[in-house]
């Protein structure tokens, strides 16, 4: 442990892993009827199948858990910011879920994956500062929002019924 409020003891660093995926996990439990849901929404020729996206966001969890468990060795104040700015759009990701698949909220899932979006760049620019590294594991995780908030956006305007 060092004296700089203990940022960079073990337990510290560890938080990241456990932190991801219960946010993961939160977010996955708004989500136990997505597949039946997902396929009666009308959807654009380019949607994925719904099989896709447990598998791509086990593996963008395990990278943004690695990218925030570098970052949290950093002794330096900036780390404690960037990890903050990770921290919120964890809890945004895992809200995203509740708001389309749990509540059926199409706009405001719409709002907050663009607020989410904006707290992932932050977060990639941030840990860019400290460690290009972990910057770069989680540009697939901006990737894959992209073109979700896009897929997002487009279920959305064809399924106005449903997703209010």
């Amino acid at each position: 442990m060092t004296t700089n409020a203990g940022r960079t003891s073990l337990a510290y660093q560890l938080i990241w892993f456990p932190l991801t995926f219960a946010c993961a996990a939160i977010g996955a439990r708004a989500s136990i009827s997505a597949p039946a849901f997902y396929a009666a929404l009308q959807q654009p020729s380019w949607a994925p199948p719904a099989w896709l996206f447990g598998p791509v966001w086990s593996v963008l969890y395990l990278l943004m858990a690695i990218a925030a468990w570098r970052i949290s060795r950093h002794p330096s104040g900036e780390a404690r910011s960037a990890l903050l700015l990770y921290a919120a759009q964890l809890v945004l990701n895992a809200l995203w879920s509740w708001l389309f698949f749990g509540w059926h909220q199409g706009a405001l899932a719409w709002v907050c994956l663009l607020a989410m979006w904006g707290l992932i760049l932050a977060s990639i620019m941030r840990f860019y500062r400290l460690e290009r590294l972990s910057a770069a594991l989680l540009l697939p995780y901006i990737a894959w929002v992209s073109f979700a908030g896009m897929l997002c956006y487009t279920i959305w305007r064809l399924n106005p019924a449903l997703l209010g």
